[in-house]
Order: C-alpha cells, then sequence, then structure tokens
C-alpha cells in the first residue's frame, strides 16, 4: 500500500480544505442540475461549452494517476479523492464520518444523483456508504486504515432519498480481524444493515519506521 507523508500540520490541512472543499460543492451542485434541468438544447449546448473550458483549465497542471492517501507529520489522513468521502471528489455522498463514544457516525443527505428506484436511494450507494463507515470503525483506535474482507449488506426496505443515519462500530478484534456491525437509517428507523470482517494489512509500516519517517521531517 503506497503510504507517504507530507510535511504539512493542520493549519495547512484547514487552507486546502477550505480552497477545495467549497469546489468540490459546486461540481456536485453542477451535476444535480444536469439531471434534473429542463432548460432547452441551446442552453444545454452552451453550459456544455463552458464546462469544457473549465476542465480544459483544471488540466492545465495535473498529478498523475489516482490521488492517494498521503499523511500529515501527525499521521492525519487525507485521502481526498476517496469514492464515499473525498473532499476533491464530487462523485462521493458529502459524507463525513466522525466519532461518537466507541462508534463511527455520519449524516449525509443523499439527492438526485444518488438515486435508485424513483425517490430511493440506489442500493450500491447504500452499500458503498457502509462499507466506508466499517472502515472508519475499525481503524478508530490505530488510526491505521483496515481493508473489507467480507460486507453482508441486508436491505430492510427502501431508503428514501434525503437525510440517512449511519453508525457502525467494532464488536470483535481477532488477530488482524475486526468484525464490525453498523446501520443506515433515514428519520423513520434503520433501512439498512450491514456485517464486516476487516483486516489490517500486513504491510503498513511498523511504529518504528513511522516514527523514524516523522522524525526526518522535523529535522
Amino acid at each position: 500500500m503506497d503510504f507517504r507523508l507530507e510535511d504539512i500540520g493542520a493549519d495547512e490541512v484547514e487552507r486546502r480544505l477550505a480552497v477545495v472543499e467549497p469546489l468540490t460543492d459546486s461540481v456536485r451542485d453542477l451535476i444535480d442540475a444536469v439531471i434534473r434541468s429542463e432548460v432547452d438544447d441551446a442552453d444545454l449546448h452552451a453550459a456544455r461549452e463552458q464546462i469544457d473550458a473549465v476542465v480544459a483549465a483544471l488540466r492545465t497542471r495535473q498529478k498523475d494517476g489516482s490521488y492517494g492517501v498521503p499523511f500529515t507529520r501527525d499521521l492525519t489522513g487525507m485521502p481526498w479523492g476517496n469514492a464515499a468521502v473525498g473532499a476533491r471528489n464530487a462523485v462521493a455522498p458529502p459524507m463525513k464520518v466522525t466519532h461518537a463514544d466507541d462508534a463511527a457516525v455520519a449524516e449525509v443527505e443523499l439527492g438526485a444523483a444518488y438515486e435508485g428506484p424513483g425517490g430511493r436511494v440506489h442500493g450500491g450507494v447504500a452499500a458503498l456508504l457502509l462499507d466506508q463507515l466499517v472502515g472508519e470503525a475499525a481503524s478508530m483506535q490505530t488510526h491505521m486504515p483496515c481493508f473489507t474482507g467480507t460486507l453482508t449488506v441486508k436491505y430492510l426496505r427502501p431508503t428514501p432519498l434525503g437525510t440517512v443515519y449511519l453508525r457502525g462500530e467494532v464488536y470483535r478484534v481477532d488477530g488482524r480481524k475486526k468484525f464490525v456491525r453498523a446501520t443506515l437509517a433515514d428519520a423513520d428507523g434503520v433501512t439498512v444493515e450491514a456485517e464486516a470482517i476487516m483486516i489490517a494489512p500486513k504491510d503498513l509500516p511498523s511504529a518504528e519506521q513511522i516514527a523514524e519517517l516523522q522524525a526526518r521531517l522535523t529535522d
């Protein structure tokens, strides 16, 4: 797994987020507008030309490949290209995971871009959110990522588009395996349940290696 450190602190992380998160929100608004727009063809053609010009401007300077997950000097991860929580990824739902007691929780607004059956959340989107959440729950104590070994999802009823609430927590640990339960709910209760086995990868750097990298950054 690509593990790399950037010599930046919390202030620089916040500065970068203050720039990219509003841009990402604007692109999300664009996606929603394209889905629901009823303007005439001429306006759609004009919009495409403007969008193409913006894309061309952004492509004048780009990194190769994916964004990856760099870490700050205090091991704060920056998964900003992530498909579920990426701060720079407008395809990702606007999901921000927080910690409450021993659980990972999130509140997410799912609009037209996440529709499956009419007016309902796509089942794959529900699974995506739950997959991210169980990973967040599994990494709460160590702050190191875990990979999904298995994810079993049970759909209790269709989930309406709108605000959904997620909660996940580890209930058992066996070596590198962490067993996690999670739910997705609307205002009327749980709509989707999930159980996962999360596995800590073998190739993560050791605590000693991380300390050595941090020391090099601060020299």
